[in-house]
């Protein structure tokens, strides 16, 4: 019999426990098939960050390590730096990296470090009850902003690519999305040229990825998806920020 679709190796058996609708699963099945097709699971190591996105550390079939709350860059650096031929990445929510870890976001892709961030951006903090994120959108109601975001108090939503983008050791940025199949595809493309930039030691890569929250958002997880189309695509336009080689 042929095989026309199995899971990937790249993958644990464990089941997920993530909420129906969430984008968590598509993404990090996503980057396991990468890994595994480019053959570098058996030498990737990934540092889990704090949030739904440390639950990665369950279902990615590499070594993994858990950092604390927004420093799983500085964590990254470490680990390539000690082990550079090794494949080392990140995985972490935008309550994660474009908050607490602001910094060592920054800092690791002023430096060039040569690793790669996985971001997933749904707009809210998912497993700590829904509070207001840096990249909550204008208007949206969370449970600390329950009239929705307003610009005069908590200030615009943060664009992390096109910020990371105008940093000199920034190689590889770009965002996508989950959200449709031909979505996907893009974002497997994006994630693959991530890793690869890394492999060819250009300097540091990261993939934003907008994703759904159903939960939080209060949501059907098809209205969810249908929210990333409506409200996220057009304020976080998908496209590529940054390539190897490209003039600054």
């Amino acid at each position: 019999m042929t095989v026309l679709f199995e899971k990937t190796s790249g993958l644990t058996d464990e089941p997920t426990i993530y909420c129906p609708g969430c984008s968590h699963g598509i993404i990090q099945r996503l980057v396991a098939e990468v890994l595994d097709e480019l053959g570098l699971m058996d030498s990737t190591i990934g540092v889990a960050a704090v949030g739904c996105s440390v639950l990665s550390y369950n279902y990615f079939n590499c070594d993994m390590l858990g950092a604390a709350h927004g420093r799983a860059p500085a964590s990254a650096t470490g680990i390539k730096r000690v082990h550079p031929g090794k494949m080392v990445f990140t995985y972490q929510g935008d309550g994660d990296l474009a908050s607490i870890g602001t910094a060592e976001i920054i800092h690791a892709a002023v430096r060039g470090e040569k690793i790669t961030a996985i971001f997933v951006n749904n707009a809210i903090y998912g497993m700590t009850g829904g509070q207001m994120a840096p990249t909550t959108l204008l208007g949206q109601k969370t449970s600390t902003s329950p009239d929705g975001r307003k610009a005069e108090s908590a200030g615009m939503p943060i664009r992390m690519c096109e910020m990371l983008a105008t940093l000199e050791g920034a190689a590889f940025v770009e965002r996508v999305a989950v959200n449709t199949p031909a979505h996907i595809r893009s974002a497997k493309q994006a994630i693959r040229q991530a890793f690869k930039t890394q492999q060819a030691g250009q300097g540091f890569s990261i993939v934003e990825v907008l994703s759904s929250c159903p939960t939080n958002w209060k949501l059907t997880p098809v209205a969810a998806m249908q929210w990333v189309e409506d409200q996220m695509i057009p304020y976080y336009p998908l496209k590529n920020f940054r390539t190897p080689g490209e003039a600054r």
